[in-house]
């Protein structure tokens, strides 16, 4: 692996704090589909996100390759952006957390 590609695996883990397992449980549920922009057909860009992400998860770090590394710069991106536009007041229900963790992160946790 490359220095970049090690720096954005470490950037990802940073951004991604949910396992595999919890984000393929939230992605089911009436929550996750209720969020996102859903120009592109039935599925929103955050949950058709959130299944790539769960691949790569569970994907060996040798076996990542350069379209796994483009998806992971951009959920550090958007994670990073998101996170920056924080409602005020408890976030627990809100469709700003609900997003970002169709994304892969909790901001709770």
């Amino acid at each position: 692996m490359t220095d970049d590609g090690e720096r954005i695996a470490a950037d990802f883990d940073q951004a991604v704090n949910m396992t595999a397992a919890e984000l393929e449980r939230w992605l089911d549920t009436e929550e996750s589909k209720s969020v996102g922009d859903k120009s592109g057909g039935e599925e929103s860009t955050g949950h058709r996100s959130g299944r790539r992400i769960i691949e790569i998860l569970r994907k060996r770090k040798d076996d990542l390759g350069e379209d796994d590394y483009a998806h992971m710069r951009k959920v550090i991106g958007y994670v990073r952006r998101h996170l920056t536009q924080r409602p005020s007041g408890d976030v627990k229900e809100t469709r700003w957390r609900y997003s970002l963790m169709n994304w892969g992160h909790d901001p709770l946790k």
